[in-house]
This record gives C-alpha cells, structure tokens and sequence, in this order.
C-alpha cells in the first residue's frame, strides 16, 4: 500500500514540474500568432507515466480555442524536446492537448444556481401561484 502512495505522489511531483514548465515555454518560446492568451491548468499523468493529458484555458471563443490547440498540437514535438533538456530526464511522456472548460461550467452553474434561488423566493413570497 504505501508504494501505490509513493508512486502517486512522484507522478503528482513530475506533473507539476511539467505543467511548469510548459507553462513558461508556452508564454516566452512559442512564437505562432494561432497562440495568445494562454494558461496552462492542468497536467494529469496515466499511471504507467508514458502519456499524459495537458489542460489550458484559453481566452476567447471557440475559435480561438480551435486555433490556439491546433497551434499546441503543431508545437507538441518542439515542446517535448524543450522537456527532455529542461528536465534531464531520459523520457518525457506523450501529451496531448485539451481545453479546460471548468471555468467556464462552473460560471454556468452558478448563474443556475442563482435563477432557481431567485424562483424559490418568488414561489416562498407568492405562494398562490
């Protein structure tokens, strides 16, 4: 049991370092103009460590997502050779890029949130209708 724990935690360690630093070569090294406004949320690792999933918010509507991915995807080998030196590691794992859409659901639900406490007040004042 505490090797599961280990393991688990070395993965989380080596995520964070990643998410890090493709974070900074995102924001100084990648000069495609189908890249702006970008924030790097999440990496989650598979358990076996040889792919992983790479979450950024992106700034915009749905097109500048589209453009902004299709450009990450298009850098992914230049980004995953920056890994291999930054980190000196014998082997990075494959990443695949993914908008992160939390914030934007987590907005929706609160404003339904918010529209159904408002309708409970209006039945609780107004019982009659």
């Amino acid at each position: 049991m505490p090797e599961q724990r280990g393991r688990e935690h070395h993965r989380n360690r080596v995520a964070e370092t990643i998410r890090e630093e493709i974070a900074v070569i995102i924001e100084g090294e990648l000069s495609d103009p189908r890249i702006g406004s970008v924030n790097v949320t999440e990496v989650t690792l598979q358990p076996g460590g040889k792919s992983g999933l790479v979450y950024v918010e992106v700034m915009g509507d749905e097109a500048a997502e589209a453009a902004v991915l299709e450009g990450l995807m298009a850098a992914r080998g230049y980004i995953h050779a920056q890994l291999l030196q930054r980190t000196g590691k014998r082997r990075v794992p494959d990443l695949s890029f993914h908008i992160d859409r939390s914030e934007k659901l987590g907005t929706r639900m609160d404003v339904l949130l918010d529209r159904i406490k408002k309708r409970s007040k209006k039945l609780e004042a107004n019982p009659s209708a």
